[in-house]
């Protein structure tokens, strides 16, 4: 039997360009041999006719699976559902906007079958805005330094991963999911591929910086407690330095004595360390009330997503997560 590849691709705002990406896949599997595939829309509570793009290409492509979200819930939370709709035993997660170039596919799926568990595409010439490059250079920051992403290792939305690696990913049940986290709590086997990196054509990125930030911290709160050991570290840093100011400043009035007293009493320093250290504690008490509260939300069992709808093959049994 054929193995089978399976493309999923988030959609939010591309009622002009998924066509395209549709019709790219497809003529880039019938190119390769061996292999049958099916490609799953998710769209992420668009706000144009995303959706109805989806159901109309659906009557046009029979091995196109479409999910609707009943509001927005996120990239990641997108991929999830496909993720867990899939069967393929190659899944392939993909952009709606072309960016990403589906004809280059077969890259992801020979790195695969050289014996890697998962492959992300690197680019040698990103053709994303200034803003999105940026938010891309603190995600790879984020990855390696909070969740132990090695640092050769490139990431971006175009990857492909094992069955296996895609099960172990569906298991997550927490509201809050970070996919490169899934990915690296599974295996380390992962290897980046080179394919070109298109110029967007039609709109904008739907990334925006309250966006961006709230990536990052589904990623280091999710998956990394470094963020509590800095603060610990941090206090135990500042309680040592204020120990031994102590300690100076006794010995200071015992050898001195009043010599001093004519000098400035430095008013302005020490508001400005009180005011330094008062930002510190909230800062570190923000951050551990941020776990807590995501704690508590996904103890009460807060959705991934929602499906409102489901057409295509198969579109019996789908739950919401």
């Amino acid at each position: 039997m054929d193995k089978v590849i399976s493309y999923i691709i988030p959609c939010y705002r591309s009622e002009n360009t998924l066509g395209n990406v549709i019709s790219e896949i497809e003529e880039s599997m019938n190119k390769i041999s061996g292999y049958d595939y099916e490609i799953i829309c998710i769209n992420d509570g668009s706000p144009d006719n995303t959706w109805q793009t989806i159901k109309k290409l659906s009557t046009v492509h029979k091995k196109l699976i479409g999910i609707n979200f009943a509001k927005n819930f996120g990239q990641h939370a997108a991929l999830m559902a496909g993720l867990r709709r899939s069967k393929g035993d190659i899944v392939i997660c993909l952009d709606d906007d072309g960016q990403t170039p589906a004809n280059e596919a077969y890259k992801l799926i020979d790195a695969i079958e050289a014996g890697a568990d998962a492959v992300y595409a690197r680019y040698e010439h990103k053709k994303h805005s200034i803003f999105r490059n940026f938010g891309s250079a603190m995600n790879e920051w984020m990855a390696h330094v909070m969740i132990g992403k090695p640092k050769e290792l490139y990431v971006s939305s175009y990857f492909a991963a094992r069955r296996f690696v895609v099960d172990e990913m569906c298991r997550y049940k927490g509201s809050y999911p970070y996919v490169i986290g899934l990915v690296l709590r599974t295996t380390r086997n992962i290897v980046n591929v080179d394919v070109n990196h298109r110029a967007r054509e039609i709109g904008s990125s739907g990334y925006t910086f309250s966006k961006l930030i709230k990536l990052w911290m589904n990623g280091f709160t999710a998956f990394s407690i470094v963020p509590l050991r800095v603060a610990t570290l941090s206090g135990s840093i500042f309680a040592c330095v204020g120990f031994l100011y102590g300690i100076f400043t006794i010995i200071k009035k015992l050898v001195l004595g009043d010599q001093l007293d004519i000098l400035p009493l430095g008013f302005s320093a020490l508001m400005s360390v009180m005011v330094f250290m008062g930002g510190m504690l909230m800062l570190m008490v923000g951050l551990a009330g941020e776990y807590i509260g995501r704690s508590y939300i996904s103890l009460n069992d807060d959705p991934q997503y929602v499906v409102r709808d489901v057409i295509g093959e198969e579109t019996k049994g789908e739950k919401d997560n």
